[in-house]
């Protein structure tokens, strides 16, 4: 078991999502989905709508939604496109490895591609819930304020959860698993614990980011385990709105 869960103190409550939830990670996704402990309506899918969606393929996604899964926007295309600044070269050598696909665009740019994401949901009749999440957690050069006229509500960065209705930024820790060298190993598994143990001493809920590929990678043992040490799950609503408990895990 990874040292993080052998905390002394009683287990954080999480927020469990899956990311770049597409065409070719349906068979990743399903393996995910069927080892985790925790019940549809507490696991969100991040939904990539530009990738190349086929009719088999979205009643897979309508299938997801009526089981209680449920579906956030993630970005569009989930990959850089030129004009590529410095600082965006940079972010994709040491985290982002060339998806986080806001940092490639101005703010109206951002703001056409989340309405863009939002649509889609609607033209495939899908409910997409209040959550958008940027690839790579990138949330690239738009304001708090013109994030408040987008439709979605909740906007997940690496630092937490912004409510931009309330306009408030909800801190929460965030465990990922996406290694896939060495020195990716070696940071995320000191990150994982440091925020283990935060969530554990403070009360805050965890956020686990999971990656399609993430249980073929060099910390996929500790994925599941992960999630099913934890006390009890949340929904993102629940945690921007600083609601108790209310989805206990499985």
């Amino acid at each position: 078991m990874p040292a993080a869960l052998s905390d002394p103190l009683p287990a954080p409550r999480a927020l469990i999502s899956i990311h770049d939830v597409m065409p070719e990670t349906r068979e990743q996704v399903s393996q995910i989905l069927a080892l985790l402990p925790q019940g549809p309506q507490a696991i969100t899918l991040l939904v990539v709508p530009g990738s190349n969606w086929q009719t088999a393929d979205l009643d897979w996604l309508h299938q997801l939604q009526q089981q209680g899964y449920p579906l956030a926007g993630h970005g569009w295309l989930h990959r850089c496109e030129p004009p590529i600044s410095l600082y965006h070269r940079l972010h994709s050598l040491l985290l982002s490895r060339r998806v986080a696909e806001h940092l490639s665009l101005s703010a109206s740019g951002i703001e056409a591609l989340m309405m863009q994401c939002h649509r889609w949901f609607s033209q495939q009749g899908l409910k997409t819930c209040d959550l958008y999440v940027p690839p790579a957690w990138a949330m690239g050069s738009i304001s708090r304020a013109q994030l408040a006229a987008m439709p979605f509500r909740l906007f997940e960065t690496l630092t937490g959860v912004f409510d931009a209705r309330a306009q408030q930024m909800h801190p929460l820790p965030l465990a990922g698993f996406e290694a896939d060298t060495l020195l990716r190993e070696w940071f995320l598994r000191g990150v994982n614990h440091l925020n283990w143990r935060r969530a554990c001493h403070t009360g805050q809920a965890l956020r686990i980011g999971i990656h399609p590929h993430d249980l073929s990678l060099r910390l996929g043992h500790q994925v599941i385990p992960m999630s099913r040490a934890v006390s009890a799950s949340l929904t993102y609503q629940d945690a921007a709105s600083g609601c108790p408990v209310i989805t206990p895990s499985g």
